[in-house]
Formats: C-alpha cells, sequence, structure tokens
C-alpha cells in the first residue's frame, strides 16, 4: 500500500487539519468555519478546501499522516494543534461524541 504524499507548508496542512476536523459531524457549522476563516487566508481555505472535497476519508487521514511526519513536529507542537482543534469543536458551544472520537482518533495516529 503507498501513502499519499503532499507538498503542503504548515499553514496548508493547518487548514485542511482544521477543514477535515469541522466535518467530523458531517456538517460545517458557521461557528467553525469563522473560527477558521480568522486564523487562515482566503486563497488557502479554498484551495484546501477544495483538495478536501476531492479526498475520500482514507485519502484525508494518509496525507495529514505524511504532512505531520515531513514537517516534523514536536509534541509540544502537536499539543498546541489538539488544543486549537478542541477549541475549534467547542466553537459551536458542543463537543459531540464524533469530534470526541474524531479526536481520540487522531491523537493515537499522529502521537
Amino acid at each position: 500500500m503507498t501513502t499519499l504524499t503532499t507538498n503542503w507548508n504548515k499553514k496548508e496542512l493547518h487548514t485542511y487539519l482544521f477543514i477535515y476536523c469541522m466535518n467530523a459531524d458531517f456538517i460545517e457549522k458557521s461557528d467553525e468555519l469563522t473560527l477558521i476563516k480568522n486564523k487562515i487566508d482566503d486563497a488557502t481555505y479554498v484551495k484546501m478546501h477544495t483538495e478536501y472535497e476531492k479526498d475520500n476519508d482514507f485519502e484525508s487521514i494518509q496525507k495529514i499522516q505524511s504532512a505531520f511526519s515531513e514537517h516534523k513536529y514536536s509534541k509540544e507542537q502537536m499539543l498546541t494543534i489538539f488544543n486549537e482543534i478542541k477549541l475549534l469543536f467547542l466553537s459551536d458551544g458542543s463537543y459531540n461524541i464524533l469530534e470526541r472520537n474524531l479526536m481520540l482518533g487522531l491523537k493515537r495516529l499522529l502521537l
């Protein structure tokens, strides 16, 4: 099996990851979208959202794992990213079971 690779910079990786997480419950909520767009410029958001829309779940995970491996994040940097993901999940006032499960899965894959 081949691993999908990317040529993403860190901003593109974070954008793709946040879009992936925003869709954990299959709904792109306005509060979550606002939080992402406050961190990311429109061009990067559109580029990465277009790529996300073309990918299935397996491809998304492969790309995220590959990009994190390529950029060699420290454990502290990873924990900061997970805190940002949790803030994204909480931005709509809830942290549902689908979001919790995605967070656990990402931690197992990336930490």
